[in-house]
């Protein structure tokens, strides 16, 4: 009774007052977006949407002035009448262009911690997130000339590059946590990153920091990665670009939108890589087409359609091997697998989004996605010397198929109870995959064995370079079904107090998997042992304080429970129990300056109740040689510390930097050959980074631009970390040293024409990138890229 009471008086006391709305548009025509509206000479005011639309409530009748402004568009003001109970609506026109309204808001655009987080679904600002965001947005990508996801993730602080099996794949940890097939996502759905993603024709990439299992479930504490892909516009425009570097890298890159008609606008984005590489033998041939349309479906519903194709091929690189259990001493370039190997992938997804606003308050969108992955892999495995250099040649054949199918539905608003105001995020999910992976058998006597080399002979390199041929015996298909359901809401208490909590419910099952024996034409089931599916489910439940003394300064600490499936079985064939990791974090945002700088401090407890690995031995004693084969190692633990910079304090000057810090160690151990307090694999130490671009705006240097980033990357081991013997039973840790690359630019923009040229690692450092298996991969030497680009 009370609570309608209290909705009572709220709902006459807004029928006295009066509201205005309107749509702020460009000189030709397009939507003016995140424009500001105020009532002038009042704090009251908005920002109009992606729209152009505006809409302040609660206003008292009488006379008011309206104001629009941004930095660097020319102010307009108009006086208009409020009347009680009813909506005035008034329209503006941009002097500026939409193109030039787009080049104003990527200059002056807003603080770090002012951003809204796409990954985050709810709408909620950065600084009111308890919880570690970075935003490297289009700005960054340009300047940087970026061709991978890993170019852009250099920049976030808490995460650190790595190597995968054979360089087919972009290797990163978070954390201390290695952020596997769920972590990465494209435009908020769960993205394939075999192929190695296209990042150079992103709008921008989010990293959410630490625990996102309430949003996304079944991923793992380290940090969600959101690839934004560009959207169309409603009026015309485009860039074309040429972009060359060293060792004979092309890529042109053509990027066209505008409008269809007066509701429909399109974007088409294309782009062809071909290079070869600092590693001999080693070359890329890439295709990614991106087309996008986007839908007006009345005024207040929207579908946006997006989809892209990459094709990539790339020669699957071991690098340099270990000889001893050391990395030899040999040549960067050094190529130890076989001339002929090849790693070919096509990656297609399709995407359908549609946003209704019920009001301005509150929203429902509904996506459904799809994507393939093919794979077609053949080449030697990663080379192991003894301590004269003698390696074995042990081929692997691959082929396989993955299709995923995602579908989500999440409800947006704001509601008050009394004083109290409530951002609501409520929703679900569902995704279906399934993957067939194929068996060869090969025709020679031989099989998989490719005969010995020496390492550190380069003329026993090559003595072999026939392909052998091989057959398809059959396949294995494994289907995965995942669901969820998850409430969360900010409640602001008062403008200084405010609690986030919510949970999630997931449901994740795995039928067993199907093998098909070609050669005896012969079904079976996996795990005997296993009655039927492996069924898992979970509460993940979120909770966060935020104190804000100060509009610009937020101060936060939470609490997020992970559940994470553990794929693959125990040595005796039954399926492993999940994971549950609990993170604990807490920090402090700060922007100076109007929003000039943020500041941002995170201190972080992830812990894990059990890791699983692969086996030692199997069940049997015997060396185990299956990777699907593992056992739970025991606890473990990260600790660690994040610092963000990142702001523009003058004009045209832009920068970020960071340093993290993190422990990732074993807290109990179950497994054999593992101690307590050692690294978990995979872990580096500390990371650091920073960046600096300033652009001339006046003057006869007008338009110059000069830039420097610098990357720094801590000690790590290859392989295991083991503290003491047995060494031998799970191999010698390979310390390698930290490093610091230093990236120069310079670029000259005149009117439409660009151009832009970089020096990579330009001391020319020698370290490595390195997986747990001892794929020893150099960094790349000094390298030059330039990009020429004509924006219309």
């Amino acid at each position: 009774m009370i609570f309608a009471t209290m909705l009572n008086i709220q709902a006459y006391a807004q029928n006295q007052n009066g509201s205005l709305s309107g749509t702020v548009k460009t000189s030709d025509g397009a939507p003016a977006s995140f424009v500001t509206v105020v009532i002038k000479d009042t704090k009251k005011g908005t920002i109009t949407s992606e729209n152009g639309e505006f809409t302040i409530k609660g206003l008292k009748p009488g006379n008011y002035i309206l104001k629009i402004s941004f930095t660097g568009l020319q102010t307009q003001e108009k006086t208009v009448d409020v009347i009680a109970g009813q909506t005035t609506h008034t329209d503006f026109n941009l002097a500026e262009s939409a193109n030039r309204l787009t080049e104003i808001q990527i200059i002056s655009r807003k603080s770090a911690n002012q951003k809204t987080v796409t990954v985050g679904k709810s709408g909620i600002l950065a600084r009111d997130l308890p919880q570690s965001v970075q935003i490297l947005d289009s700005t960054v990508i340009r300047d940087q000339q970026v061709n991978r996801l890993a170019d852009v993730l250099k920049n976030v602080n808490g995460v650190a590059l790595g190597e995968n099996r054979g360089s087919v794949n972009e290797s990163f940890f978070a954390r201390g946590y290695s952020l596997g097939a769920n972590n990465v996502l494209k435009n908020g759905v769960r993205s394939s990153s075999g192929g190695v993603p296209e990042a150079s024709t992103l709008e921008s990439v989010e990293v959410l920091k630490g625990s996102a299992a309430l949003l996304y479930g079944g991923v793992t504490g380290g940090a969600v990665v959101n690839m934004v892909t560009k959207k169309p516009k409603f009026n015309y425009g485009g860039e074309v670009s040429m972009r060359v570097g060293s060792y004979d890298f092309y890529k042109p890159t053509a990027d066209i939108y505008g409008p269809i008609s007066k509701t429909i606008a399109f974007r088409v984005i294309a782009t062809k890589e071909n290079a070869n590489s600092f590693r001999d033998i080693v070359k890329s041939d890439r295709l990614y087409i991106n087309p996008s349309l986007l839908f007006k479906l009345g005024t207040k519903t929207e579908l946006l359609v997006q989809g892209d194709y990459l094709k990539s091929d790339y020669t699957p690189d071991f690098g340099l091997g270990t000889v001893g259990g050391a990395i030899p001493n040999i040549p960067r370039s050094a190529f130890l697998n076989t001339v002929w190997a090849y790693n070919n992938t096509n990656t297609a997804t399709a995407q359908a989004n549609v946003t209704h606003r019920f009001s301005d308050s509150w929203k429902l969108n509904a996506v459904v996605a799809y994507q393939s992955y093919n794979r077609d892999y053949f080449g030697a495995e990663r080379p192991v010397g003894t301590a004269t250099g003698i390696s074995p040649r042990s081929l692997t054949r691959s082929k396989s198929q993955e299709y995923t199918y995602n579908q989500q539905l999440t409800l947006t608003g704001i509601a008050n109870t009394g004083r109290i105001r409530h951002q609501i995020l409520i929703g679900g999910d569902a995704d279906q995959s399934n993957t067939t992976s194929y068996a060869f058998k090969y025709d020679t006597p031989t099989g998989a064995n490719y005969g010995n080399f020496n390492i550190l002979d380069p003329s026993t390199y090559n003595t072999r370079q026939d392909i052998p041929n091989t057959r398809i015996s059959g396949n294995t298909y494994t289907p995965v079904y995942r669901m969820g359901a998850f409430v969360q809401d900010l409640i602001s208490l008062t403008e200084k107090f405010k609690v986030l909590a919510g949970v999630r419910y997931t449901f994740q099952k795995m039928p067993r998997a199907v093998t098909y024996d070609q050669d005896n034409n012969t079904t079976t089931l996996a795990s005997n042992s296993l009655p039927g599916s492996k069924v898992e489910h979970a509460f993940s439940p979120k909770f966060g304080l935020i104190y804000q003394p100060l509009k610009s300064t937020s101060l936060y600490a939470s609490y997020a429970s992970n559940f994470t499936s553990n794929t693959g079985t125990d040595i005796y064939k039954a399926a492993l129990d999940p994971s549950i990791i609990d993170q604990y974090e807490m920090g402090i945002k700060n922007d100076f300056w109007d929003g000039k700088m943020s500041f941002n401090v995170t201190a972080y407890k992830i812990k894990n109740s059990n890791l699983a690995q692969t086996a030692l031995l199997d069940q049997f004693g015997q060396p185990n040689a299956d990777a699907t084969v593992k056992e739970f190692s025991g606890a473990t633990t990260s600790d660690g510390l994040e610092i963000d910079v990142t702001g523009k304090i003058a004009k045209g000057l832009n920068f970020l930097a960071g340093y993290s810090y993190n422990y990732y160690r074993y807290t109990k151990t179950l497994a054999s050959g593992i101690t307590e307090g050692e690294r978990v694999i995979g872990s580096t130490k500390a990371t650091a980074n920073g960046t600096l671009f300033y652009t001339f705006s006046e003057g006869i240097v007008k338009g110059l631009k000069l830039g420097a980033s610098a990357f720094v990357t801590g000690k790590r081991f290859s392989g295991f970390q083991t503290l003491k013997p047995p060494y031998a039973a799970r191999g010698l840790p390979v310390k390698v040293s930290g490093f610091t690359t230093i990236d120069l630019t310079a670029g000259y923009t005149y009117k439409k024409l660009s151009f832009l040229a970089k020096v990579s690692n330009i001391t020319d450092e020698l370290n490595y990138y390195v997986h747990e298996n001892y794929s020893v991969n150099p960094i790349p030497p000094r390298t030059f890229m330039g990009t020429v680009a004509y924006r219309f």
